[in-house]
């Protein structure tokens, strides 16, 4: 019997409990997707660290330091702290005052009910690729401590995702974020201090090998795009919103997203030196992504390294939950629930889990054809976020344009950035996307009366 993979998910079993025991105090929809609108500073800042800080961060960022050097740090932590910064100087106060439950009610006050759809048509699928990173990197995870086939671990890993997902909600994630992030924080730094203090690693090696290392040779159009996509393509996530509406209270809203990315930073320079360190001491990985489960399975006893790595599994169960029910909130919430305005409470809880098994089989296969965790990550953050940005920015802020400018920022961002993208038209599609976006919304706006709004989402106009 593997032993270590019985603790491991003996450790996630627990995470399990934790999303049954807080199922009996989910009510209604706002309960189930917003934690009842009540969550307080220790849920707040972890639960908005836990969110971004997963797959990405941990496997991701260390595997693309192990391959690029720093030059693969870009994204992680750097473009995702800068992007929770901006989130609580600009975004935060506003959009908590709006008392929104999904980002989409933002467009359906804003624009009305058909870009509303057409906005959740564009979202979804960036949440339900971020769930697919996740559950990759927890496939590596599980292969690398048990010696599972890839496929199989992602297979299993899928499953554990989607029951931790729909049991709980978005409190259950926030009260297992603060055990999760305070495990994966303290094994990291337990694990950093391991590896230097053998004497199989040193500072002096770790600058040696960030040299060897050299930058990639690209424009500085293409470090810009490096930088735009996990800053501009994140910082109106639905995955982010829904903490910042959970909050109770507008500045406590903006204080957790500054503290949340002062805590990114901190934390998540921990990777990047372990994968600095890893391209000295392991060369030759098959798989870069598997780094730094390598090297914790290397310098810890197997007893601490059946906690490390459940913390590490448990920090990316958090980011696939949010990803899952930033999904299924804007199917069930924006797109079904209008459909029907008498919907009891009931039944609304039972399509936004249901959705949550939908997009978590739609996930797993994603996730299993799949080159790597940063290519989902970085297509998650670019598709469809340009004009989301865009529409959302101008909502927020200005009362300039309406439905149709709003559908031309959209459709024009997303247009161009699968073009450039998936024919490799260009090196910077993602800025592009903002431009046309931007000068999309700007041009139809230009010959359209500017929409008057209150703050009233009228749901009726939505049949």
């Amino acid at each position: 019997m593997n032993w270590l993979l019985v603790a491991l998910f003996g450790y996630v079993g627990l995470q399990l409990l934790v999303g049954l025991a807080v199922t009996g105090r989910v009510k209604s929809e706002s309960d189930y997707l917003l934690a009842g609108r009540k969550l307080g500073p220790t849920l707040v800042v972890f639960s908005m660290f836990a969110t971004w800080f997963g797959a990405e961060s941990c496997i991701g960022a260390a595997g693309a330091v192990y391959e690029q050097g720093l030059s693969g740090a870009r994204a992680d932590p750097l473009g995702y702290a800068a992007c929770l910064f901006l989130l609580g100087a600009v975004f935060a106060v506003p959009l908590w005052r709006l008392e929104l439950t999904t980002l989409g009610d933002l467009f359906a006050w804003r624009y009305g009910p058909r870009v509303e759809r057409l906005a959740v048509l564009l979202m979804v699928p960036t949440s339900i690729l971020w769930a697919a990173a996740q559950i990759r990197a927890f496939g590596q995870v599980v292969a690398t401590s048990s010696g599972l086939e890839l496929q199989l671990a992602i297979a299993l890993s899928a499953g554990v995702v989607i029951l931790y997902t729909a049991a709980g909600g978005l409190l259950a994630d926030a009260v297992t974020d603060v055990l999760q992030g305070g495990t994966l924080t303290v094994g990291l730094v337990i694990l950093a201090i391991t590896v230097f203090a053998t004497g199989d690693a040193s500072f002096a090696s770790l600058a040696e090998t960030s040299r060897s290392l050299a930058p990639l040779e690209i424009s500085l159009l293409e470090h810009a795009e490096a930088w735009a996509i996990p800053i501009c393509g994140s910082v109106l996530a639905q995955e982010m919103v829904s903490r910042v509406v959970a909050a109770r209270s507008p500045e406590l809203a903006r204080g957790g997203a500054f503290a949340a990315g002062g805590m990114y930073i901190a934390v998540g320079i921990i990777p990047v030196g372990l994968g600095l360190v890893g391209a000295r001491l392991m060369p030759g990985l098959e798989d870069p992504e598997q780094i730094l489960p390598r090297m914790a399975l290397e310098h810890f006893p197997l007893w601490f390294y059946a906690i490390f790595a459940g913390a590490l599994i448990s920090a990316i169960l958090s980011t696939v939950d949010s990803a899952l029910l930033a999904a299924a909130s804007l199917v069930s919430h924006n797109l079904i629930v209008p459909l029907y305005p008498n919907m009891e409470d009931r039944a609304k809880l039972r399509f936004a889990r249901a959705g949550v098994i939908v997009f978590g089989i739609l996930s797993w296969v994603l996730a299993v054809r799949a080159d790597g965790v940063y290519t989902l990550i970085e297509t998650a953050a670019a598709f469809g976020s340009a004009g989301v940005l865009v529409c959302g920015s101008f909502g927020l802020f200005t009362r300039l344009g309406g439905a149709k400018s709003a559908t031309a920022a959209l459709l024009a961002g997303t247009g161009v950035w699968s073009i450039g993208e998936w024919a490799e038209l260009t090196t910077t599609p993602y800025l592009l996307s903002l431009a046309s976006a931007a000068l999309a919304y700007l041009a139809v706006a230009t010959f359209e009366p500017n929409r008057t709004v209150d703050r009233t989402v009228d749901r009726s106009v939505a049949i």
